[in-house]
């Protein structure tokens, strides 16, 4: 009866979608998606492009990809998948933005941001807040803020620019692509949960 109620409980993210029977099973299913979605966070750092005169910064697909990460696998899974991101690339694996690697970089304020955006866009996902549009954008949001909040910084102090300065060429630049990725996840993830729970209801 124990089982059968845990086979049907209520997933909090996509991730606990995936079965798992066992507490055996739970742990390998959780190491294959901190490993899977560290690798799809490198893989989407190499789709980049840097334009000088505009940012020292370049514009990356990994924003949206750690974002979607923390929604879909929750604060715990998504920040081991980004503490492995960063701690890998930080000790040599070629898999920060173009193939790069270590910390001294100006723009690895916004790696670490990564970490924390991942978690927190977790802990509201794990709270029902990528299950309405309007959630999803108030979720993508947060995780868009905390990035800059540490990138930015970091970008003044490693390139010894001013408050305004660092603004101008760590943030304002890509806003305009953080608001089509925001449109995309608002669709993206309630229109999963709606599939799921109309598939859900369907084996009722």
């Amino acid at each position: 009866m124990v089982a059968s109620a845990a086979s049907i409980a209520a997933p909090r993210v996509l991730a606990d979608l995936l079965p798992a029977s066992t507490r055996a099973a739970a742990i390998a299913r959780d190491a294959v998606l901190v490993l899977a979605g560290a690798g799809a966070v490198g893989a989407s750092a190499q789709v980049a492009f840097t334009i000088p005169q505009i940012s020292p910064v370049p514009f990356v697909l990994t924003t949206f990809t750690v974002l979607l990460v923390g929604a879909a696998f929750g604060p715990l899974r998504a920040g081991l998948t980004l503490a492995l991101y960063l701690a890998a690339g930080a000790a040599g694996v070629p898999w920060f933005t173009e193939g790069t690697s270590g910390y001294a970089m100006p723009t690895f304020g916004y790696i670490i941001g990564f970490l924390v955006a991942a978690v927190a866009v977790g802990f509201l996902a794990e709270r029902g807040g990528d299950r309405t549009v309007l959630k999803t954008v108030g979720l993508m949001v947060v995780g868009n803020v905390v990035m800059y909040a540490f990138g930015v910084p970091y970008l003044a102090v490693a390139l010894d620019m001013s408050a305004a300065q660092a603004l101008d060429a760590g943030m304002v630049p890509f806003l305009a692509g953080d608001f089509v990725k925001l449109v995309f996840a608002a669709l993206l993830l309630p229109g999963t949960w709606w599939a799921v729970n109309k598939f859900r209801n369907q084996e009722d």
